[in-house]
């Protein structure tokens, strides 16, 4: 995932540009170190994880390790929280840029600034999901920069000509609209979902795999449109409102192959979380409240959010693929309770050494993840410097796994030598 924005003014450009560094003073190193930490795990902080339970597999490594798979639908777990959490920072970020080019530039500037952002942003992730190297259909027009892109531009927007209330207003609408959306509108009784022998699912008479076998087509169109029976309220997979407008509306390549992930109706409720993200950021910079009081607010909305959004999962289930009104509550609410934490920490007592490295990595964010995505992950340089003997010494003389460890260790090792690198020479890839 890339950064939009940081929570200082950047220069006004017509395409990507470097920039140099502004003084610490205009920063929260807080926002900067908690989008770090979230690129931290992004680009393969798990894999330190997976080789640990490798090594010893025991209750705590299991639950580990587990917290590292996106659940298969239903549910959350920490890896369904770490997109989100890129979403809300986002937001922060865009509350302090965007007051600053309003007040120094006016709003008409920043306004610019925002479709720009949102603009190029787009183009880059219609060209890391293939726009390059591929032939239409097979480029996917909505994956996750281009959520990102989309969130930025209509958030950007929305911060930029209402106030507050205002604000709030739009984002209540949107979680409660999304809900209107999925729970009324009817879809056909016809489930899309492509199962996997791994699933153990047993096909139903209404899904499209088993209606292959039945009618010998493979024309997913001709199947979908010949259902004439309709239902409501429908939130399984492949089997609701977001993934059949997808498959109905949504162009090129999908993620699964009827419906995208990033899809069309999905990004509603998104934007609502950049929107939190701005809610916050209005907390911090707030002059109404100290320190002590901004951190006990983000704390408590951060723990109502998450018991709202369950409570309100128990009709809307909470799906970070379906990205439901409820996801975005239990995650905003997790991504506000770890701003509250890093800014009491980094901001407030000013324990900062610690975090400097994930520093280096969030106020280049765009450039780490674009980076480990066209090489093909740090772990890739790191299995030539750690892989082959080096991996099977450790593997025999100190435990099975141990070399993925170090393979592990040493990938996030030379991503961090990368942003160091790119920091010391103010070096940072702005939109």
């Amino acid at each position: 995932m890339a950064e939009l924005t940081a929570p200082t003014p950047v220069a006004p450009a017509a395409s990507a540009k470097i920039a140099s560094a502004a003084p610490a003073s205009q920063r929260l190193m807080s926002v900067d170190a908690l989008r770090g930490f979230d690129m931290f795990w992004i680009i393969g902080a798990g894999y330190i994880v997976y080789a640990l339970h490798q090594m010893s597999k025991n209750p705590v490594t299991d639950f580990l390790a587990d917290q590292l798979e996106h659940v298969p639908w239903e549910g959350v777990r920490f890896y369904d929280l770490i997109f989100p959490l890129f979403v809300f920072i986002m937001g922060v970020s865009a509350v302090f840029s965007l007051t600053k080019t309003i007040e120094q530039e006016g709003r008409s500037m920043a306004v610019k600034r925002v479709i720009r952002r949102g603009v190029l942003l787009f183009i880059i992730g219609l060209i890391y999901s293939g726009g390059a190297r591929n032939l239409w259909p097979e480029i996917r027009l909505m994956g996750v920069l281009n959520r990102i892109a989309l969130c930025y531009l209509f958030g950007g927007l929305i911060f930029c000509f209402f106030k507050t209330r205002g604000m709030v207003v739009i984002s209540v609408a949107l979680l409660l609209g999304y809900w209107a959306i999925m729970g009324l509108v009817p879809i056909r009784d016809i489930r899309l979902a492509k199962y996997k022998t791994e699933e153990n699912h047993v096909l139903q008479k209404n899904d499209i795999e088993q209606l292959y076998q039945e009618t010998g087509t493979k024309d997913a169109n001709a199947i979908f449109y010949s259902t004439t029976n309709w239902v409501t309220g429908k939130y399984d997979k492949g089997y609701n409102v977001a993934n059949h407008f997808d498959f109905q509306h949504l162009r090129g390549a999908k993620y699964d192959t009827y419906w995208d992930p990033e899809g069309i109706l999905s990004t509603i409720p998104a934007i609502a979380t950049c929107l939190l993200g701005i809610f916050a950021a209005l907390l911090l910079r707030s002059p109404n409240y100290c320190d002590k009081w901004k951190v006990i607010y983000l704390l408590s909305f951060g723990a109502g959010g998450v018991i709202l959004g369950f409570l309100w999962g128990l009709e809307f289930p909470v799906v970070k693929k379906i990205w439901s009104s409820s996801y975005v509550l239990v995650a905003g609410g997790f991504s506000a309770i770890a701003l509250g934490v890093f800014y009491q920490i980094v901001d407030v007592w000013k324990y900062q050494k610690w975090c400097q490295p994930f520093v280096w990595m969030g106020m280049n964010s765009i450039t780490i993840y674009l980076t480990s995505s066209f090489i093909g992950g740090f772990r890739e340089p790191a299995r030539r410097l750690a892989g082959g003997d080096v991996k099977a010494f450790f593997d025999a003389h100190i435990a099975k796994g141990a070399g993925d460890m170090v393979i592990s260790i040493a990938s996030l090792l030379l991503a961090f030598w990368f942003v160091h690198f790119l920091y010391r020479r103010k070096i940072f890839l702005r939109l």
